[in-house]
């Protein structure tokens, strides 16, 4: 069912789009119906003027393992481990080379840095402390994922972008060479090195105006490397792909899945807890790390609730759940058991 891109795709985004089966007259679109977000903006309005949501940031400093470019140094050559940088950021090693995750080392995830939800934590790593990254790995365009600043601070460091369908347009245009760039459909692969990767759909939406909304494709990523397959769930309502992708790619040593920011004003398009477990059940993970919490808020639950209600439901469902602390080391091959540090 995968198709390969053997090599970067140079060819530009509006001509990649038209080739792509989920775009469709003049957008992209999901696999399973999703009402679309901006028809719940004034509940989302209403929400926010007169809901009453105690406790969506912190009261207090959140606990993260500060990360040094020795430390990292000092990994051995073969040495499988993952660093939550926070947020759906990730930081990789495998099969001998750094890997990153929709990096966002900005202090807010907006447009702009006066206003929008702004972290609960420093990252617990400076990009001028980061290794050489062999590829950036990005699920989509939204602010919280894709951040320009950080992008053009990682740019020389960064040998492959790889990104769904028309997210190489907004890289180009903030100076990203073209060649690096690698633009994936859905069920397409590119092997870089080798370790595998190929975009799998999710249910979700793109946008970073009023006037480009699904212009751009979202993905999922299955990361096939020698060492380990993982899985990495970018942003998703819960859908019937999980069982596809898990039929046709798994089982996997660990999925990082979407815990955070649901709300049902938007259920399409943002798992809860309990649907994250079943996800990484469908997906047939052995171990399950929760993402998109922890450091931004963008919805209207408690900042610590996606930890307490999938800690709850993984053991219900019995799904061993890992959750480092934001900067500490989890072995791919060993995780260990991790803390509930967010009751600290």
């Amino acid at each position: 069912m995968t198709t390969s891109l053997l090599k970067p795709v140079a060819t530009p985004a509006a001509a990649r789009k038209e080739t792509s089966s989920r775009y469709h007259n003049g957008r992209f679109y999901n696999l399973d119906p999703a009402e679309k977000v901006p028809h719940q903006l004034w509940k989302m309005f209403k929400a926010l003027l007169f809901g009453n949501y105690p406790r969506r940031v912190p009261d207090k400093s959140i606990p993260i393992q500060t990360l040094t470019a020795a430390m990292l140094d000092n990994l051995a050559e073969d040495a499988a481990v993952v660093y939550r940088l926070g947020h759906s950021s990730l930081l990789l090693k495998l099969d001998g080379h750094f890997w990153l995750t929709d990096p966002v080392f900005s202090e807010r995830a907006s447009p702009v840095q006066f206003l929008g939800s702004r972290r609960f934590h420093q990252p617990p790593i400076s990009v001028s402390e980061l290794p050489s990254i062999k590829a950036i790995i990005l699920s989509h365009n939204h602010y919280d994922h894709l951040d320009k600043h950080t992008i053009r601070q990682l740019a020389d460091k960064v040998e492959y972008f790889v990104t769904p369908v028309g997210v190489g347009l907004d890289l180009q245009k903030w100076g990203i060479d073209p060649a690096c760039i690698i633009e994936c459909d859905w069920w397409q692969s590119i092997k870089i090195g080798e370790t595998e990767f190929a975009a799998t759909p999710a249910q979700h939406f793109s946008g970073r105006s009023l006037g480009d909304r699904d212009s751009t494709l979202w993905c999922s990523w299955v990361i096939k490397g020698q060492q380990k397959k993982l899985f990495f769930s970018g942003d998703s309502g819960y859908f019937s792909g999980f069982k596809h992708i898990g039929q046709e790619y798994g089982p996997f040593d660990i999925t990082f899945i979407e815990t955070g920011a649901y709300s049902d004003i938007w259920p399409d398009v943002h798992m809860t807890p309990e649907q994250s477990v079943q996800a990484h059940i469908d997906l047939r993970g052995k171990g399950m790390v929760p993402i998109h919490n922890g450091t931004f808020s963008l919805s209207f639950h408690p900042w610590d609730e996606p930890f307490e209600r999938v800690s709850k439901a993984a053991q219900a469902q019995q799904v061993t759940l890992h959750t480092p602390l934001i900067g500490a080391q989890l072995d791919l091959d060993e995780p260990g058991e991790t803390e509930a540090w967010w009751r600290q």
